[in-house]
């Protein structure tokens, strides 16, 4: 084998073999490249001979998939969109459901004990802080439960009232909260001048003998010596419906509605109470209110993208001025976004508000490939045919073009596959990938086409808004001045063979970066200040980054100044001493008359307050003297008979099934208690903490027992299952950017985007943590987009760096700079000014979507206009500062020749200087 070549030295066999494989991976890039450019290059012709069709093509299809918008649906199930689809929680929740039914564990009703189901509930205060169990407030809150109770809901034939739709007691009569007939109690020992009635916090005594939990019913609690109540600012009264069937639950609904009517109407006449009513529809009704309230803002956000579109691609120069395009660049996102929607409709899917993003990831995208093909444009040669431009520019600007469509593809895919817990994402992610292939599509076709015409325009000498022709300078010399600024332009044959290529400078941004901005970002007195400001970046990066934390409150997500928010407030700032009520399910037979069975359980459960009937059962057992040695049928015996008796334990068979045995004898199977436990501020991340630790001692503990609350369906693995689309997405990102090594012409360029998306994402997760917003499912997949947006905009600028022979680094950046620097800048404002109508929209949703958007593009654009210009001129790949100059006179050329015998046992060097 023979090497020829300008080498200084020559190895041995080994690095020459080596030397030989990098040389043909490197030809094999440059020839995959040059094929996909050519395939591009006839792609862009084949466009061109045929532009009505394609220009056609998408409007028709979205015209037509647009028309499905009459099989509009919407999704009513918040859990189903925000809890996680596998999740403990829901395979608990249907054990205790077919242990404990819910007409039965309805009767205590100690706030949404296993399921939510409908009821209505409100918040009763005051603004200037009084006790409302003031004889005042006492009767004003009576009076309210005696309007609710009257509340009717009309159907054809018959006016259902609360009493046919209530939860029955055994007695046949509606089941109401017990703080109700405390109030009663109250009245009554007010009226007979009776001064010994006492209520106790958390847990008080009825006349009947009964004791019954209040620390949900009463807020704001001030207490006297042994936890004798003082006064309470706020009282909460809950109403809990049937919905057994479908007529059932339809009046229930209606009642929900007409209950918060009532309860607003009735604050009305009685304006020193604050009221704050939620039934189990509000939090669905607000978390759909959003799309409808940030409809006008949509409106002036398409506007403002509209006008800034059209002025980024114009110029003073009116037959070079491209505004038409500015307008259909849109016009393509557009068409993408309606196509996508059509689809959705026609397979069923059902529209939510985190569909709002959708809109937000095209614009991103479409417009900087759009902005990018015109900037490609401005690079062709005048005097070639309209095909031959357009050629060019599929070939300069779609390969990139194509690579980051498919990260789009890839990393929304992921998060649209079944390993996404969460299914708001996983839809959010399967229509952004059909909405982003779509646009690629249409980009290709529609504008592609736009794009011919507008050339034929410009080559016709036709103004670009009128498209009429331009007269000569000789002709413009005798019309008016403002008819000349109209008509500026510069003819080909005006301008020599040097300045044809400067035609487009005239171009507001092209001017600004080529004459000011690339010298000045890499003048060397600016790069230290740059650096330094990069690493304060990531010093508060780092500092938000540390303080992550995940969101799973269901408020973030609904519009603000609704009944979901104010009542969340409320009851954030009432009833927070707390937590909410936890079902602790034992559902195996044990030992009950055993005393170290007791004990174990109690030991579960300390540090709770236990609000049913457990201790008291436990202590009754004690003062019986029931010994360890106690046979199992006198236990349960004494249970069926003696206990079961017991007045204050006349609801025990709610907590505890009986199974009857062939030979007469009942056995335990299951039985349950409630427990609550003392909060502070941070009452979500405790019961989140606190479901893990009952969780594990649920798998080590001597008795089977679980725990469940219906706010655990959205808690349980909600970090796990919120982070990985995230780490999935990112897993292929950068198997996809490893892949296309081999598609890109030198693998470096892959290394800087790695860093590159990295540095970005670092950033914007600290920076929005930072600015309150917490790790929800939102946030996820706006992080997903950053990914993506990331790569959009830097990939040419690295690409072009890169691939850059023979002069400086400076150089090089100056260049990348110039050629993609003005697609970046247009998009950049047009995405900014898109997004900033967003802030104002009343809606958390939205301002998370904002925040993180905002974020997204503001770090990124940093990072292509700061750090990446000013890191690129120090550190690799390395230039030749000069081009070295080859004398033939004067030259040195190496020739290495290797000889391999047959058996690999003797190698010999021959080197020769000539």
């Amino acid at each position: 084998m023979v090497l020829r070549g300008p080498w200084g030295s020559c190895g041995g066999p080994g690095a020459a073999l080596a030397l030989l494989r990098a040389l043909r991976t490197r030809m094999l890039r440059q020839v995959l490249h040059r094929g996909l450019g050519t395939s591009f290059s006839r792609l862009g012709h084949f466009v061109a001979s045929h532009p009505v069709f394609f220009a056609s093509a998408p409007v028709l299809i979205s015209i037509l998939l647009g028309a499905s918008f009459s099989r509009y649906q919407v999704e009513e199930s918040v859990e189903h969109l925000l809890a996680p689809t596998h999740s403990l929680a829901k395979i608990e929740r249907n054990l205790v459901d077919s242990l404990f039914p819910v007409n039965r564990s309805k009767h205590r009703l100690y706030s949404d004990l296993q399921t939510p189901g409908r009821y209505g509930r409100v918040i009763i205060t005051s603004f200037r802080k009084a006790n409302m169990l003031d004889q005042h407030h006492t009767d004003l809150i009576l009076k309210l439960h005696s309007a609710v109770t009257r509340i009717q809901v009309q159907r054809p034939g018959f006016n259902y009232t609360f009493a046919h739709i209530c939860i029955l007691n055994n007695d046949k009569t509606c089941i109401v909260d017990d703080i109700v007939h405390v109030l009663e109690e109250l009245k009554a020992a007010r009226s007979s001048n009776r001064t010994n009635f006492a209520i106790t916090y958390p847990i008080t005594h009825l006349k009947d003998g009964r004791e019954v939990y209040n620390g949900h019913q009463l807020g704001g609690v001030t207490v006297h010596s042994k936890d004798r109540v003082k006064s309470a600012e706020a009282i909460q009264l809950t109403y809990y419906l049937q919905a057994i069937n479908s007529l059932n639950d339809m009046v229930a609904e209606k009642w929900e509605s007409i209950f918060c009517d009532t309860v607003e109407l009735f604050q009305k006449s009685n304006r020193k109470v604050k009221m704050y009513p939620f039934t189990s529809s509000s939090l669905k009704e607000d978390f759909q209110k959003t799309s409808r309230v940030s409809e006008r803002y949509l409106i002036t956000s398409l506007v403002l993208v509209v006008t800034l579109a059209i002025l980024c691609c114009s110029m003073q120069d009116c037959v070079r001025s491209k505004p038409w395009l500015g307008l259909l660049g849109l016009l393509t996102v557009t068409l993408a976004t309606l196509t996508a929607a059509g689809i959705i409709n026609l397979t069923g899917g059902k529209y939510n508000s985190t569909f709002l993003g959708i809109p937000f990831i095209l614009l991103g995208h479409g417009l900087y490939g759009t902005f990018e093909m015109l900037s490609s444009w401005r690079k062709t040669r005048e005097d070639q045919h309209v095909k031959e431009r357009t050629a060019a520019v599929f070939a300069d600007s779609m390969l990139s073009f194509s690579l980051t469509t498919a990260m789009y593809l890839v990393t929304f895919g992921i998060g649209a596959s079944p390993f996404t817990n969460i299914e708001a994402a996983r839809i959010f992610c399967c229509n952004s990938c059909i909405a982003i292939f779509f646009n690629y599509l249409y980009v290709l076709s529609f504008y592609g086409s736009s794009l011919v015409f507008t050339g034929y325009i410009e080559n016709n000498y036709q103004h670009s808004i009128f498209c009429r022709k331009v007269p000569k300078p000789e002709v413009l010399q005798e019309k008016p001045a403002w008819y000349r600024f109209l008509l500026t332009a510069k003819f080909s044959e005006d301008t020599d063979d040097s300045e044809e290529t400067n035609t487009y400078e005239s171009h507001l941004l092209v001017w600004f970066l080529k004459r000011y901005y690339c010298d000045w970002i890499t003048n060397t007195y600016v790069k230290p200040f740059v650096v330094l400001f990069y690493l304060v970046y990531i010093s508060f990066a780092l500092m938000g980054y540390l303080q992550v934390s995940e969101g799973s409150d269901l408020s973030n997500i609904v519009a603000t100044a609704t009944r979901t928010i104010e009542y969340t407030t409320a009851q954030q700032k009432y009833f927070s001493n707390y937590s909410p009520v936890i079902g602790f399910y034992i559902y195996e037979s044990i030992e009950y008359w055993n005393t170290s069975v007791q004990e174990d359980v109690l030991e579960y459960t300390k540090g709770f307050v236990r609000i049913s009937w457990f201790e008291s059962y436990l202590n009754y057992l004690r003062k019986l003297n029931i010994s360890t040695g106690l046979p199992k049928k006198n236990f349960t015996d004494m249970l069926r008979n003696s206990f079961l008796k017991t007045p204050q334990f006349a609801h025990f068979s709610e907590d505890i099934i009986f199974s009857k045995k062939y030979n007469n004898e009942v056995d335990v199977v299951a039985s349950r208690m409630f427990l609550v436990a003392k909060t502070m501020e941070t009452k979500r991340e405790e019961l989140y903490d606190l479901l893990e630790t009952l969780r594990k001692l649920s798998l080590t503990s001597k008795v089977k027992f679980i725990v469940f609350n219906p706010s655990f369906v959205y808690m349980d693995r909600y970090a796990s299952s919120v982070g990985a689309p995230l780490q999935n997405s990112c897993i292929s990102a950068l198997f996809l950017l490893f892949f296309s090594a081999f598609l890109v012409a030198d693998s470096l360029i892959n290394v800087w985007l790695t860093l590159t998306v990295a540095s970005v994402e670092f950033g914007v997760i600290g920076f929005m943590t930072l600015w309150k917003v917490e790790l929800d499912c939102i946030s996820v997949l706006c992080l997903i987009y950053g990914i993506n947006y990331t790569i959009d905009n830097c990939a040419p600028l690295l690409s072009t760096f890169v691939l850059g022979k023979e002069f400086t680094r400076t150089k090089w950046v100056k260049n990348a700079l110039e050629v993609h620097g003005v697609a970046i800048l247009q998009s950049y404002l047009c995405y900014i000014v898109g997004l900033i109508p967003l802030a104002a929209v009343p809606s958390n949703l939205t301002r998370t979507l904002f925040r993180c958007l905002f974020l997204i593009a503001l770090v990124t654009f940093f990072h292509c206009f700061a750090i990446l210009p000013v890191i690129l001129t120090f550190l690799p790949p390395s230039k030749k500062k000069r081009k070295e100059k080859k004398n033939p006179e004067n030259r040195e050329e190496i020739e290495c020749v290797e000889m391999v015998d047959m058996d690999s046992t003797r190698v010999v060097d021959q080197i020769t200087t000539v």
